[in-house]
């Protein structure tokens, strides 16, 4: 096979959660580009509808589904939905997520229940679902779980998001348990752990550390818009079919930094 075949995803179907703005819909339009039929699925249906007729403007056939992963029980009605549009699903994308701030001593219950749930037990939930229904069957499969550097460390001086590093921590082992399960149906199981990115849940912390965050990163620049698209193809396709159970930085440098 050639180089270029092994990273073509033509005919290929993804389902990409979070995918009406930020990095999901990054994700989606990199592999949407590469020849994917997209499903993609946010809980605000109007913020969805302007994702998908932005993708659509891009030629990628997509389809929109809401849905609030967070109700777990809504999870197999959007897989049977992908199903029937589109007949299997050979890429997740586990992106959708959430974060609260607040001292430990502090943290709310409802707040720390809010970020494991979307972050880490709807990833197992749907995970689960769409192996068990499309890719187990068929004996192949890409998952993608879009973890954190912050899954990797503590918090800076000032930060208190012990939820959202909790929850990003478990989804990196949680990428190399399933990997480890999942190998014998030749389902690959990769986790990509973005460092600062500017997104609606990232700026307010990005603006507030200002120039100590940038010169903490080698590349001195925040990761933008075009920084996710390329380690999402290369987990997608068969030109990483020999990489699986990984968890990926993609942080500028940060993370080996002194």
């Amino acid at each position: 096979m050639s180089v270029k075949a092994l990273f073509q995803l033509e005919g290929k179907v993804a389902l990409v959660t979070g995918g009406s703005r930020g990095l999901g819909l990054q994700v989606a339009e990199a592999l949407g580009e590469m020849g994917c039929r997209v499903a993609i699925t946010a809980r605000k249906e109007a913020e969805l509808d302007v994702a998908a007729q932005h993708l659509r403007s891009q030629g990628i056939d997509v389809l929109a589904v809401p849905c609030n992963l967070a109700q777990f029980d809504s999870i197999p009605g959007l897989v049977g939905r992908v199903l029937e549009h589109f007949g299997e699903i050979d890429v997740l994308v586990n992106n959708a997520g959430a974060t609260w701030g607040a001292p430990a001593e502090d943290y709310p219950d409802e707040a720390w229940h809010k970020v494991m749930d979307l972050n880490i037990n709807a990833v197992f939930y749907l995970s689960r679902e769409v192996g068990r229904r499309s890719m187990i069957p068929r004996r192949a499969g890409k998952i993608i779980n879009v973890a954190s550097a912050a899954g990797l460390r503590g918090t800076a001086k000032g930060v208190s998001t012990i939820a959202y590093n909790t929850s990003k921590a478990a989804a990196i082992n949680f990428t190399r348990a399933l990997a480890c399960e999942w190998g014998r149906y030749n389902i690959n199981v990769n986790a990509i752990c973005p460092g600062y990115f500017s997104s609606r849940m990232a700026d307010a912390q990005i603006q507030r550390m200002g120039q100590s965050l940038l010169d903490r990163i080698p590349l001195e620049r925040v990761g933008g818009e075009e920084d996710l698209k390329g380690i999402a193809v290369l987990l997608a396709s068969e030109a990483s079919r020999h990489i699986t159970g990984q968890a990926i930085l993609v942080d500028g440098g940060a993370s080996v930094s002194a």
